[in-house]
């Protein structure tokens, strides 16, 4: 796609000729290039965890009395107006919507803002903005606000800030590794959501002790300090460098790169457009004109994938912001957990998110579905769920099995889809060579999605105050509603499969 802004190399190449070819490979800035957008991803999540960890500090006070594991004190809790009133749930699921909705509409348009904006100053500023916007909400503790507006408005812009991260880090990603190397890679570097939500449960529980707002100062801090490292090394793609894709991977370019580089980008782009004419107008998509909102919504699993990442983040983003809370106010065994405990115990669904989204790419590249390998976790993750809110209560060691299933579950297929039907959808010959389709298709669905982001968190604030049963059956109600949206393509994986003979064979038996 056109850019009306070159890429410069960072300013490290300026201080370190280590980093500069030939002394630095391809290998190498492809390996620096996973880690700084893995780090940099991790730290915009790990800034999203501190309002779910503070909730249950903010929120309605807890009437019972000497029934903390890890607490000899029986003070009532008074919470933090506006938060800790009657409606106080209704209050925190509504920042909940304010940051998760300006985040899914900044996501339609970073992509875009991006192709047009050297991507590492774009990063770079993104993450500085949402350090400094986290911070300020935890400085309405020091500042003793109590103005629901205040925390309202902080969040909106937070939300919009943090839209950046996802698209610049997947288009610096892509642009150095090609389709066939971001099989189990991706898979593992996508983990930096659950790492990031880890962490920042671990930091933010462990502030609590000096402060609510020190679980907002920290996570913060390391968001400005993780923006620094981008704008200072991130190299956004192999021809910044002097690098060139070839067929066989990142290679060598002849000449000195840095007075070459801009001049053989242009050349390749041209000659790539000129290739890619006839195969685009013979398939209906004209190379100067993006793919119109309608028409991308028509090309085959769009919808259905959409739709299904809509409900399947509903139900992951609802732990994502409300499981802390809910184990503070659930009692396990008879006893309730304190603050700091219940945010650092919220960890296991994480960690089981980690395994969970391993797990479920590398079924799905064994099997060759997507839609199977989605809809049979969703439909686990149904089980697991009910079975956390029965069982889960009854001893540390049930709640902490059940936890890690749950994440295990839950977080698979979410994982699976924002990371592998970009890459399924661009080999669809209806978008075939058009980029400026593809990124249409994944605004669609990455936005779709956190849409459904941003309604779970909202529902389980109301929801809340009716008892955690409804949140539940909510939760598992989006689950399977989110397994019925990958009916038909899952009937389409199924045939293929058969087809081939791959799954079954010639008189239908499975072998």
């Amino acid at each position: 796609m056109p850019s009306n802004s070159s890429p410069k190399p960072p300013p490290s190449f300026s201080c370190f000729s280590c980093l500069r070819p030939p002394k630095a490979s391809p290998f190498f800035h492809q390996t620096l290039v996973l880690i700084i957008t893995f780090l940099a991803y991790a730290s915009f999540h790990a800034s999203r965890k501190p309002p779910s960890i503070v909730k249950s500090v903010l929120g309605p006070e807890i009437l019972q009395m000497n029934t903390n594991l890890d607490q000899d004190s029986a003070s009532i809790e008074k919470g933090w107006p506006p938060f800790n009133g009657t409606r106080g749930t209704h209050r925190l699921g509504e920042l909940d919507l304010a940051f998760l909705m300006t985040y899914a509409f900044g996501m339609y348009f970073a992509g875009h803002l991006g192709d047009r904006i050297d991507l590492r100053l774009f990063l770079a500023v993104g993450m500085f903005g949402s350090g400094v916007f986290t911070i300020g909400f935890g400085l309405g503790y020091w500042w003793d606000v109590h103005t629901f507006v205040y925390f309202f408005v902080v969040q909106v812009i937070c939300g919009l800030f943090q839209s950046t991260g996802w698209p610049c880090v997947v288009a610096v990603v892509g642009n150095w590794y090609g389709k066939d190397k971001r099989g189990l890679i991706m898979g593992v570097w996508n983990s930096h959501t659950s790492v990031g939500n880890i962490l920042g449960s671990l930091v933010a529980s462990s502030m609590l002790e000096f402060g609510w707002g020190w679980s907002f100062m920290l996570p913060g801090m390391f968001v400005i300090l993780f923006g620094i490292a981008v704008f200072v090394f991130l190299v956004v793609s192999p021809e910044v460098v002097g690098f060139r894709s070839g067929e066989h991977g990142i290679e060598m370019s002849k000449g000195d790169s840095f007075t070459n580089s801009e001049k053989e980008e242009a050349e390749d782009s041209s000659l790539l457009q000129a290739e890619n004419l006839d195969s685009l107008e013979e398939s209906g998509v004209q190379s100067k004109d993006a793919i119109g909102f309608l028409e991308a919504w028509r090309l085959p699993g769009v919808a259905s994938f959409a739709f299904c990442l809509f409900f399947s983040k509903l139900v992951a983003y609802t732990f994502l912001y409300w499981l802390p809370f809910y184990i503070r106010h659930t009692a396990v065994a008879g006893m309730h957990f304190s603050h700091k405990t219940a945010g650092m115990l919220s960890t296991i669904f994480d960690i089981g998110g980690v395994i969970g989204g391993i797990l479920a790419g590398y079924i799905s590249d064994k099997i060759e579905a997507r839609a199977v390998t989605s809809v049979s976790f969703l439909l686990f993750s149904i089980l697991a769920l009910l079975l956390y809110r029965l069982y889960g209560s009854i001893s540390m060691s049930a709640n902490i099995v059940l936890m890690f299933v749950s994440g295990s579950f839950v977080n698979g297929p979410y994982s699976l889809i924002t990371t592998a039907v970009a890459t399924d959808l661009g080999t669809n010959d209806a978008m075939k060579g058009n980029s400026r389709a593809l990124a249409t298709v994944t605004a669609i669905i990455d936005g779709t999605g956190s849409v459904g982001a941003a309604v779970g968190p909202l529902l389980a604030g109301y929801m809340s105050t009716r008892g955690w049963n409804s949140v539940f059956a909510m939760l598992i109600l989006s689950n399977f509603i989110a397994g019925l949206c990958l009916i038909r393509v899952l009937k389409s994986e199924i045939e293929e499969k058969r087809a081939q003979g791959k799954w079954f064979g010639a008189n239908g038996a499975a072998f």
